[in-house]
């Protein structure tokens, strides 16, 4: 479920962040040497760190997609680091489409946070997915999942609130991330905008999580 460098940007410029895909030169990470002694411990630091929306706390970044079968397998490792976070750490999630084939899941994440529904969906979609065997790519038929969930939302909100302004401020809100934090595929993790990290980088979805969890002190101190 990677995407290529080229690729990305190439999604960046058609969301409208062609400046930002641009400007990627000055946002490479460090010396390929270091990046290799770095990669080895289980992560990377971006050369230019990125701001997070509460400097109050230390940020951990989740960036996946509905569809990505490593991403519904990282999901209950996650879910668990996120039920048992400490009062300092804020836990992020971001869905952008890296590729046009992306698209409509994405939007079905930005709609549920513009909807305040995201914690009610999240499992849902990916269980429809990935279990059912759901598609969910035509907006009417992720629209009637939607309302079947009983989450206080219909069937022609949801698809209404899908095509809103918000949503679409969110797919290139969050692409621009994407882009700026440097990942090529997902799921990835960024922590308090700093530190770049994966399951494959890692070595696994357990590990990650210590990596998160040490990289998360290392902030805090």
């Amino acid at each position: 479920m990677t995407v290529s460098r080229r690729r990305f940007l190439e999604q960046a410029t058609t969301l409208g962040v062609a400046g930002v895909a641009a400007s990627t030169g000055a946002l490479s990470l460090l010396s390929s040497g270091a990046a290799q002694a770095q990669a080895a411990v289980g992560y990377e630091v971006l050369s230019t760190p990125m701001n997070t929306a509460d400097p109050d706390k230390v940020e951990v970044l989740e960036f996946f997609w509905f569809g990505c079968p490593h991403c519904y397998a990282f999901e209950p490792t996650i879910n668990e680091y996120h039920k048992n976070i400490p009062d300092h750490v804020a836990f992020v999630r971001e869905a952008p489409p890296l590729n046009p084939q992306w698209e409509q899941h994405s939007r079905i994440f930005y709609a549920a946070r513009s909807l305040g529904i995201v914690d009610q969906i999240v499992d849902p979609v990916f269980n429809e997915i990935h279990q059912n065997r759901k598609r969910l790519r035509k907006p009417k038929n992720i629209g009637k999942f939607i309302e079947s969930l009983d989450v206080g939302v219909d069937s022609e909100k949801f698809q209404k609130t899908m095509k809103s302004f918000a949503v679409d401020a969110g797919l290139r809100r969050s692409t621009q991330l994407a882009q700026q934090s440097g990942i090529t595929g997902v799921p990835a993790i960024l922590v308090n905008g700093k530190y770049r990290t994966s399951v494959s980088m890692a070595g696994g979805d357990k590990a990650v999580i210590s990596v998160i969890e040490r990289l998360v002190e290392l902030e805090r101190s």
